[in-house]
């Protein structure tokens, strides 16, 4: 089984949940098995197993699903407070599916029209309905600007899809949309001819700059780290927290406790999360998935003994948008092997099939995802337990550095 997650956002451009995308294998274009009843079962027992908090923590889980799917009870595993029911666009509408609608949205559950095209006054579920999904590549903004007024004026929660840019975003909200899904948190909005301030960001460089030397000292870092109370703070708790340091001991023991590679691990998260603090969280958590998971797709295929540049590489994956400024720009001052930036600025040279790994894996596209398993060595059977360990990393750290 393959499974991902996109977030949701919502107006302040918080997480309100996630999309899981998930199949049974990689041919499948649907859900797979031998039948609905079964792929049910494989589905839902999967992530029932797994826990939905690993994944979605106390946000919700949008999840897909077709006729027979809805018919089935194993929906029922999954908490009404946790599942928000998608109801796929091409399900066919009868009065045993209405009943079973009723019945699910009566037990508190949440129920979403997917890729809604259809008429608001005559579609049938439209009045169990709370949430429509509009997919703006197929029902463009512009074009369905009466029917988003008149799933307002009947109370429904809308929701705008495949959002890929500032524009799009700021529209669709104009509109009265609540919630926004696609890649546009992602990519940077140019602030034209301006760069960002990067007073934030010297410390950051001093550290990682000290830390690339031939001989790195740990008595040089730990003294530009006290001179920054909020960051030799930040330094002790996670040291305390991953290592089980006495928070009464020194910086120096705390940076010798953490060790050359995780330490540089560790400066790089908390500048990003410097930079990031006027952008979405969910930036930074995805920063930490990629940083992780790119580590270990590394150590599990034909890049093991790259897998700490590859993880750097994952983790400034998104530096551009957190910076608002062109990748190339972002990197300026960084200590990144020419490897990790022909990746980032080019999307070329000889990590690029992790990186294009990553991103389709994110969405989903698991034809793509097991092309490039292949030719990195990596067997795909492992990738959603390697998944689903950066998430649980990525949650474990965002406790760290909060």
């Amino acid at each position: 089984m393959y499974i991902a997650r996109q977030p949701i956002f919502d107006r302040a451009m918080k997480v309100y949940g996630y999309e899981l995308l998930f199949r049974s294998d990689e041919k499948a274009v649907a859900y797979g098995s031998t039948t609905a009843e079964q792929s049910t079962a494989t589905v839902l027992g999967g992530l029932f197993e797994l826990g939905l908090d690993q994944l979605v923590g106390n946000k919700k889980a949008f999840v897909n699903f077709d006729y027979q799917f809805l018919l089935s009870e194993s929906i029922e595993l999954i908490s009404a407070e946790t599942l928000v029911i998608e109801v796929l666009e091409n399900t066919i509408v009868d009065e045993v599916l209405l009943e079973r609608l009723k019945k699910l949205k009566k037990a508190g559950y949440t129920i979403a029209l997917d890729d809604f095209e259809e008429s608001l006054q005559s579609y049938p579920i439209v009045p169990i309905a709370d949430i429509i999904k509009y997919d703006i590549l197929l029902t463009p903004l512009d074009s369905i600007r009466q029917d988003v007024k008149e799933a307002l004026s009947q109370h429904k929660y809308i929701l705008a899809e495949k959002i890929e840019n500032e524009e799009e975003f700021q529209k669709a909200k104009e509109m009265g949309f609540h919630f926004f899904q696609g890649f546009f948190f992602s990519k940077p909005k140019i602030v034209g001819g301006l760069k960002a301030a990067k007073t934030a960001n010297t410390i950051y460089q001093r550290i990682i700059g000290e830390l690339h030397k031939e001989e790195p000292s740990y008595k040089k870092i730990a003294e530009i780290i006290e001179t920054d109370v909020n960051l030799a703070y930040r330094v002790m708790k996670a040291s305390t927290m991953r290592h089980n340091v006495d928070a009464n001991k020194t910086i120096l023991m705390a940076l010798t406790k953490m060790g050359l590679v995780e330490l540089e691990r560790w400066m790089s998260i908390l500048m990003l999360q410097e930079l990031s603090s006027k952008k979405p969280l969910e930036l930074v958590r995805l920063s930490l998935v990629r940083s992780k998971f790119g580590e270990l797709i590394a150590y599990n295929s034909s890049f093991k003994k790259r897998r700490y540049e590859i993880s750097l590489m994952s983790l400034f994956s998104v530096l551009d948008a957190i910076m608002d400024l062109p990748m190339e720009t972002a990197l300026e001052g960084l200590s990144l092997s020419e490897d990790v930036k022909e990746v980032l600025v080019h999307c070329e040279g000889d990590l690029k099939s992790i990186f294009y790994m990553m991103t389709a894996y994110e969405k989903g596209d698991w034809q793509r995802t097991n092309e490039l398993a292949e030719e990195i060595k990596l067997d795909p059977s492992k990738l959603m337990k390697l998944y689903l360990e950066a998430v649980t990393w990525a949650n474990d750290t965002m406790k760290t550095i909060g």
